[in-house]
């Protein structure tokens, strides 16, 4: 990664990087490229999404004539509070920035801001690796300016601020969470000083709104090893901060020589083997709350050991407070975490023994969330036994096989009656009553039962030997 040579026209040979030299020419001003695209250059990370530009002057000007001298002349979105520009070119967001100088005070990230140099700019910057920029000027464009050696660090894998850590991460402490962020995507490693100041300053967290914190965690939460994230997380106390029902299942209590599992650890390694299987946010989310209920339910009793009853249960309470807490949807996305977690542990019992009607249960609370439910449950397998973890899995397979067929005869999945309550009030002269709930509910509970299968004929059978059971009287045709 380290070169010799401090010159990379070859990143920056784009038609919009030309364009923005001209501009930059034509005001009289300098410009660079920095931050992420120069990072992920070296780093080989492939499609370019966005790109950040910097002025030595305005960058709100600079925007405007990049604007007017490309052919498609794009709309410029100015943001005058941040003295920022941005336009799209190529499905690429490019972002303007006059170089600038930052002071912080104590209650906010939002830091005063004045004009700078490009080493002002470059000092503001979170990490090193950040730092990088390239020239656009025509005297010397494609010139690596690296004060930090951020390329250094790019070759041996290191998170490092280009200041001192603690006025980093006290001025902005949003840093913290995207140094792990960067460490966990990356898999790059965070210098002690950094991982030190992070725990020195994890209260500052505080000061960041629910929203940022989130979208950090959502980022961690979609990287290929997310266990990575979450240990920083937890090691720095910024865990216990914004997520403390995780801490909760941490550690394992010993009672007349009997234990449990640590609840925390297993966590992160279901969040890890699911993150093989699926890129959904919502059910690595479902993922890393399945088992918060096992801390409030813990008991211990002399007949069987350790028990955490109905967890599932309470946990998929948690779920609702958890989301509300950090400011997270509450529509279908919680309500999807709350059904996995609530359902977590329904495969697992009904693996040792697959039975048609426990399966029918299960496909008709999961509904089109069965497959969803499935590879959570497959994940949850964590033992280190080969023999068990082998059985396990072959047990799923045949849960899976048995759903398939299930599916296709009984067609349980987002059931519909077959008899309306329409036709149960017709049938016995009935008007609105609890009666009719009864029935369809026997109804139902005989399908599900294997008793009568899903069809109309035989759920009209069933209908009327209830209502003569409930003492109602068949309405006579005349």
């Amino acid at each position: 990664m380290t070169n010799s040579n401090t010159n990379f026209k070859a990143a920056i040979s784009s038609e919009i990087f030309t364009v923005i030299s001209k501009a930059s020419r034509l005001l009289s001003i300098d410009s660079y490229v920095i931050g992420g695209f120069v990072r992920d250059f070296f780093l080989k990370r492939g499609t370019v999404k966005d790109i950040d530009i910097v002025a030595i002057g305005s960058g709100i000007e600079l925007a405007e004539k990049v604007a007017s001298l490309l052919p498609n002349k794009p709309k410029v979105q100015v943001f005058k509070t941040y003295g920022t520009a941005m336009l799209r070119y190529k499905d690429v967001e490019i972002e303007f920035v006059g170089a600038r100088k930052e002071s912080y005070s104590e209650e906010s990230r939002n830091p005063k801001v004045s004009e700078g140099s490009l080493a002002d700019d470059q000092n503001r910057r979170d990490f090193t690796i950040n730092a990088l920029a390239l020239s656009l000027n025509e005297s010397n464009f494609g010139d690596l300016l690296d004060p930090f050696n951020g390329l250094e660090d790019l070759a041996n894998k290191k998170i490092k601020t280009p200041l001192d850590p603690n006025i980093t991460y006290c001025d902005d402490p949003l840093r913290m969470m995207r140094a792990i962020r960067f460490a966990t995507q990356l898999n790059f490693t965070i210098e002690s000083n950094s991982l030190e100041a992070i725990a020195k300053n994890s209260e500052r967290l505080q000061i960041i709104t629910r929203e940022r914190i989130v979208d950090e965690l959502h980022k961690i939460l979609l990287s290929a090893k997310p266990s990575i994230g979450f240990l920083h997380l937890e090691e720095t106390g910024l865990l216990n901060q914004i997520l403390p029902e995780l801490i909760d299942l941490k550690g394992v209590e010993e009672v007349e020589g009997q234990k449990h599992k640590d609840n925390f650890y297993h966590t992160l390694e279901v969040v890890d083997n699911i993150s093989k299987n699926t890129a959904d946010v919502w059910l690595r989310w479902a993922a890393l709350l399945h088992d918060i209920g096992k801390a409030p339910t813990k008991k211990f009793s002399k007949k069987v050991g350790w028990t955490f009853h109905s967890h599932e249960f309470v946990g998929a309470k948690m779920v609702y407070k958890l989301f509300r807490r950090l400011k997270m949807p509450l529509n279908n996305k919680m309500k999807f975490v709350q059904k996995m977690v609530l359902l977590s542990s329904r495969p697992i019992v009904l693996a040792s023994q697959v039975t048609d009607a426990a399966v029918r249960r299960l496909v008709f609370d999961a509904g089109d969330d069965i497959n969803s439910l499935m590879t959570l449950c497959e994940a949850d397998i964590t033992t280190k036994n080969p023999k068990k973890f082998k059985r396990y899995h072959q047990n799923f397979e045949l849960v899976r096989d048995k759903i398939k067929e299930v599916e296709e005869r009984d067609r349980v999945r987002n059931f519909q009656p077959p008899v309306s309550g329409e036709e149960i009030m017709k049938t016995f002269n009935l008007k609105p009553c609890k009666e009719i709930g009864q029935i369809k509910e026997a109804i139902k509970e005989a399908i599900l039962d294997g008793k009568i299968p899903n069809e109309h004929q035989a759920s009209y059978a069933f209908m009327i030997e209830k209502g003569k059971q409930l003492g109602l009287q068949r309405q006579q045709l005349l």
